[in-house]
Parts: structure tokens; sequence; C-alpha cells
């Protein structure tokens, strides 16, 4: 990905032309009749196009998908006759009206379902066709830390670019206790401890449909799967909002 740093350094080197590869095109949907009927506020599309407009993409926006078994495999078959890549929110869990995951499977191949980690647990991974499939879960603050754990580093890698840098460290300004065998990811804000260090302070309301916290958040967290216990200042990593999202 060419920024003014690298185009300077192109230009000095003399360079009048240089390959690239096009964007990535990307088909984004909704589901749920909910969204279409505007019962429910949809608020996972537009966060999605904000993030994806934030990188080298084309993107094509094409709505909500009605919970309709042939309408969602239409729509998806459509999508991957053009697209590079299809981002759906929603449609990939259990319920009788989660139609998204079964259309894939029919249409191509699901290669990843269910992910150990909190919230973002109903994430798949698949291909129609040529076009690769990302599923986010349907609850906002879950379909935000999908993209951004799962999403952003599979952008990077289709476009031929390094993922971004991860993680940062910073200390805990909080305690938390956890089973083990699932990540955990704590919306938390960042602050000077007493010493002047960056401190993580972990808001207690810590609900997957606080849009409300996201919103304020300057750092996800990320408590590993062997990780049971946190104590104020322990060195924990966190993804920096302020860096790719």
């Amino acid at each position: 990905r060419l920024g003014p740093r690298q185009v300077a350094l192109a230009a000095a080197s003399g360079a009048t032309a240089v390959t690239l590869r096009r964007p990535l095109r990307v088909a984004l949907f909704s589901t749920g009749d909910e969204l279409a009927a505007g019962h429910t506020i949809d608020s996972n599309r537009p966060m999605l196009a904000a993030l994806l407009g934030n990188l080298p993409v084309a993107l094509d926006d094409r709505g909500v998908l009605r919970d309709d078994a042939a309408a969602v495999r239409a729509a998806l078959a459509g999508a991957a006759a053009d697209a590079d890549l299809i981002v759906t929110s929603g449609g990939v869990s259990v319920g009788e009206e989660d139609h998204v995951r079964a259309a894939v499977e029919a249409l191509g191949a699901l290669h990843l379902w269910r992910i150990a980690m909190k919230p973002g647990r109903p994430l798949a991974l698949g291909q129609i066709g040529r076009a690769c499939f990302l599923g986010l879960p349907g609850n906002p603050v879950a379909a935000y830390i999908g993209f951004a754990r799962f999403g952003l580093p599979l952008i990077h890698r289709l476009a031929g670019a390094p993922p971004p840098p991860a993680h940062i460290l910073v200390r805990a300004g909080f305690a938390l206790q956890k089973k083990p065998g699932r990540t955990e990811f704590l919306r938390a804000v960042l602050q000077a401890g007493a010493d002047g260090l960056p401190t993580a302070i972990g808001d207690p309301g810590q609900g997957s449909g606080r849009l409300g916290v996201l919103a304020q958040a300057d750092l996800l967290v990320e408590i590993g799967p062997e990780v049971t216990q946190i104590r104020p200042g322990d060195m924990v990593p966190a993804l920096p909002l302020w860096q790719q999202l």
C-alpha cells in the first residue's frame, strides 16, 4: 500500500510508473426481516461501510437481506460473481431464520464457523467461487470486534499487503477473572497512570450491545484463552483503535 512516504521514495528513485493491484471489490450485506422492515435500526451496515471506507477497497453496499433462504442464496451467488470478498452481518448463528451459513455451504464452502471468543462467537469464514466470505455476528459490538480481529488482516492479505501491527502492550488498570479456553475482548480507554505510564481502564458495562462503550474506547484489550486472571498493573496486549479502526 503506497502512502506519501512510499510515493516520495518512488519519485526519488526516478520511477514514472509502478505496478499496483486494483482495489478489492467488497460486497456488504446486513440480514434480517426486522432490519428490512425498518422495525430495528441497522447500525451494522453503516459501521462496516465506514470501516471499509478507511481501506483500499471498492465497496458495493447491497443493502439488507430478508430472512428467506432462496433470496439469500440468490443474493450471495450474485455477489460472488462480482466481488473478491463478501461481508455479511447476522444470519450465521443457529436460529431458524439464520440462512446465510446454509447458503454459503450450498454455494461454496464454509471453512470455519464459531470462534472461541467473547463477544463474537458466531463468526464464519468461507468461499463462494473465487470470492472469499466473512460472516460477522449480528450484534454490532461483536461485528466490530470480529471485523477488527479477522476482517482487517484478511483484507490486507487479499490485497497483497502485510497485515497492520496487531497489538501494543499497556498496563491494566482493572481486575478481571475468567474461565480458560476462550479469548475475551475488553473495551478500554487509555489514561496516564499515577506514574505517567499508559494504563487501560475497562468500563464495567461490557455488554455486547453497549455501543456507547465501544464508541468511547481507545483499545480492545485481548485476553487470551490461557489467561484466567488479570490484576491491576499487569501488562496486557491491546489492539489500538486509533491506528487502524
